[in-house]
């Protein structure tokens, strides 16, 4: 609970002004039942007589007897004085006024708990996308985005719920059950041991049941983040699923999963429902005992009856309560098991970022140095990359080639801390890139990858991603050298036409032109080109490799090819086996050597 309520800081004088409404309500609410006794009185008591008291005993000169003694011969008096038609209809009008306070107050409750519920909502939301983008790559090797979309939405929304209950359970409803039993063991004592016994025993059974709710609850939500990634995968394998024919198999994996879901959630729905009719069935059972032993009191002259049916009227102004008060608690636990969920992420180390000692760069000078490199990805049984020694002077290129799975990717997501080395220091201008602030380190880098990542916006929004600065004549040029104005200018709205969801609407070729448009608009001193141009045909891949020799003029860049010809003017090449250096030099000097070098080159030239 304490973790629920940290996140209504922010939001403390709004929250004040909610309680208080929830507290006024309250006491109008708890006013209106000894109002409802001079009512009846003056309806069952005809002659006009002093009201028989609350209870009888001999009169008291202090406390409440001596309050209900004054009320009771005010209303007498009112009887004689105006009759019991006059009388009545300024009871009545005071009932009027108590039930508008209490309802008028429930409003301005509502009315202030709403930004607070849609502000927490906003916070949380906020945070979780925030932690999102400043955790490792590596996080998001183990979880899935559609777990994480869940925990962004259905679980947030589930907070939301909570902190209804939270508010409403805490501010009104104890006021209003507080009052209601100082009415009742004031009038009869005995009475109130079987509403005591009915809550003690609705406790136990409720909290056991909420107790398992909580359980069942993450896991209700775990299972629908594994939808929502199973539906993730559906969207983006669709051209696979149907080119395989594998629709049944894809249906019939989706289907089981919904089905485990809907049935954890019919049982956690079957627990929450069983709250209010068990409430109900043990409130129809004290009513009933109460019914009896009332009546008794009534009979024996103990209780009038205008007191006996305020008794039950408070009685039932308690059991209403109770029933939220226990709809609320399973509210709170359902809440309670989302939020941790959500916090499982926000409090998830962030293990790549600044610390004190991180010092700012604004130059690339001088080289970029991989010292005896050594890295292993997380729950990897072997490291991907071994004593790796590698130099990039300024204004050099430096190209890595072989097999899948040699290590040439991970190598440069190592420069701009995408992780952090296992052994061994990269250095950048001598200085061991860990000690460099990640904002300035990454400034000072652009990066091409195989996969052209593109967002659903304008073709403008996506050249100048990261340099929201840029004039339009900036945006154009960086598009013409990047061969892309021509087909660009060929939309329909140009340079504002939305490109769809990841480029959608555009060709391979275009959209990694786009790519190279923001590299060049960047304009960075360092580039990672990771096989900028091997998923596209030889066409495109001839533009494209235009636009890329016209990015590289002048820089330092680390390149990694598939197609070695678009590595042979590097500067120098190494060639990766098995996350090892084994050979190392220019184009020339490896195919002299004869050796792994020069197989990948005679391969691709079959």
């Amino acid at each position: 609970m304490i973790r629920l309520l940290r996140y209504f800081r922010p939001y403390k004088k709004l929250l004040f002004l909610a309680v208080l409404s929830n507290l006024l309500m309250s006491l109008f609410m708890v006013v209106s039942i000894p109002v409802l006794q001079p009512f009846l009185q003056i309806l069952f008591n005809p002659a006009g007589e002093e009201a028989i008291p609350l209870r009888s005993k001999a009169p008291a000169t202090g406390g409440f007897q001596a309050i209900e003694q004054q009320v009771n011969t005010f209303f007498a008096d009112l009887v004689r004085e105006h009759g019991r038609e006059e009388a009545l209809l300024i009871v009545c009008a005071f009932l009027v006024f108590t039930f508008f306070g209490k309802n008028l107050f429930r409003y301005l409750s509502l009315y202030f708990l709403a930004p607070v519920r849609n502000g927490i909502v906003r916070d949380l939301r906020n945070k979780l996308v925030r932690k999102i983008l400043d955790l490792p790559l590596s996080y998001f090797s183990e979880a899935r985005k559609g777990d994480l979309m869940s925990r962004i939405s259905a679980d947030v929304q589930e907070i939301d719920w909570s902190i209804i209950g939270v508010v409403e359970s805490v501010a009104r409803e104890p006021i209003v059950i507080l009052g209601s039993l100082t009415f009742m063991v004031y009038v009869s004592p005995q009475l109130l041991v079987f509403v005591l016994a009915l809550m003690l025993f609705s406790g136990l059974i409720i909290g056991g049941i909420g107790r398992s709710l909580r359980r069942q609850s993450g896991a209700v939500q775990g299972r629908l983040g594994l939808i929502g990634s199973l539906v993730e995968e559906t969207l983006g394998g669709l051209r696979i699923i149907k080119g395989f024919n594998a629709e049944a198999w894809q249906q019939e994996r989706f289907g089981r999963e919904n089905t485990g879901y809907a049935n954890l959630l019919t049982r956690l729905n079957r627990r929450k429902d069983l709250a209010s009719p068990m409430s109900e069935f043990l409130g129809i059972a004290a009513v009933s005992v109460i019914l009896w032993f009332g009546a008794r009191q009534v009979f024996s002259g103990e209780m009038s009856a205008a007191t006996f049916i305020t008794f039950l009227y408070a009685f039932y102004n308690i059991i209403e309560p109770a029933k939220h008060l226990s709809g609320a608690s399973y509210s709170i636990r359902k809440g309670l098991g989302a939020l941790e969920r959500v916090e499982s992420v926000l409090d998830a180390p962030v293990v790549i970022r600044d610390n004190e000692q991180s010092g700012a760069i604004a130059a690339f000078q001088d080289k970029v140095e991989f010292r005896d490199v050594s890295f292993r990805y997380q729950n990897a049984e072997r490291d991907a990359l071994e004593h790796i020694n590698l130099t990039i002077p300024r204004g050099k290129i430096v190209a890595l080639v072989g097999a899948s799975g040699a290590g040439k990717s991970t190598v440069a997501d190592l420069l701009p801390r995408f992780y952090d080395v296992t052994k061994g220091q990269i250095l950048l201008d001598g200085t061991d890139i860990r000690h460099l602030r990640l904002y300035d380190l990454r400034a000072l880098m652009g990066i091409v990858s195989q996969e052209a990542i593109l967002f659903n916006d304008t073709v403008r929004n996506n050249i100048a991603f990261g340099s929201e600065s840029a004039t339009e004549a900036a945006i154009e040029a960086a598009a013409r050298a990047a061969n892309a104005h021509d087909f660009i200018a060929a939309l329909p709205e140009g340079y504002d036409t939305n490109i769809g969801d990841r480029g959608s609407k555009l060709s391979g070729g275009q959209r990694q032109r786009l790519t190279i448009a923001r590299a060049l608009l960047k304009n960075p001193p360092i580039l990672i080109l990771d096989e900028a141009t091997s998923a596209l045909d030889s066409e495109s891949e001839q533009l494209v490799q235009a636009a890329l020799d016209r990015l590289l003029q002048n820089r330092t860049a680390l390149v990694i090819a598939h197609r070695l010809s678009t590595v042979q003017h590097a500067d120098e090449i190494l060639v990766l086996d098995g996350g090892r250096v084994v050979e190392q030099g220019t184009h020339e000097s490896l195919l002299a050597k004869g050796g792994m070098y020069r197989k990948l080159v005679e391969l691709q030239a079959l």
